[in-house]
């Protein structure tokens, strides 16, 4: 698979536990330009999504975070990825699916083609070691363009989703 676009982020490097830190950081960015509520850094979700990445991070034939490093900033960009196991069909014999999310980059060094970079490596990552053959994602308005020049198009058959409510007891 060839994805390269003819520009490479410098400080583009595959996440390491070390940076479990910066991508929660970097995933409250995002959801606050989603318009999601993050609260401070005290929030109880911050200390769930740590755990979360620290959990997938060993596990690198289903996991994969790529990011960028600033000298000046630190991390700045990130794209994370996850493989998932679905009943083999004609069209993905493996079953596999690839799952891309957490793509964010801050403000302060938007516009450089570091979520591009982030997007690229786990693109390749998915193809050559992975062996994903099936690759989703959920696109905001302003994402969408990046995600379409990779190739990425609205599927066949339309995806719903339902949402319940917690049970609390």
């Amino acid at each position: 698979m060839t994805v390269n676009t003819g520009r490479t982020a410098a400080g583009l490097r595959r996440a390491t536990l070390a940076d479990v830190g910066a991508l929660v950081g970097l995933r409250a960015l995002m959801l606050a330009d989603m318009g999601a509520e993050v609260g401070d850094d005290r929030a109880p979700w911050r200390a769930d999504a740590a755990r979360w990445f620290t959990e997938r991070m060993p596990l690198s034939d289903e996991f994969a975070a790529f990011l960028v490093e600033d000298a000046e900033l630190g991390v700045v960009a990130c794209a994370v990825g996850a493989c998932d196991a679905h009943a083999p069909s004609p069209a993905n014999p493996s079953g596999l699916h690839g799952h891309v999310s957490n793509v964010s980059t801050d403000p302060r060094r938007r516009r450089r083609g570091h979520a591009r970079a982030c997007v690229e490596a786990l693109l390749v990552w998915f193809h050559e070691e992975a062996r994903v053959a099936v690759v989703n994602l959920n696109a905001t308005g302003d994402g969408a363009g990046l995600y379409e020049s990779f190739g990425f198009a609205p599927p066949r058959h339309p995806s719903l989703q339902l949402r319940t409510a917690l049970l609390q007891g």
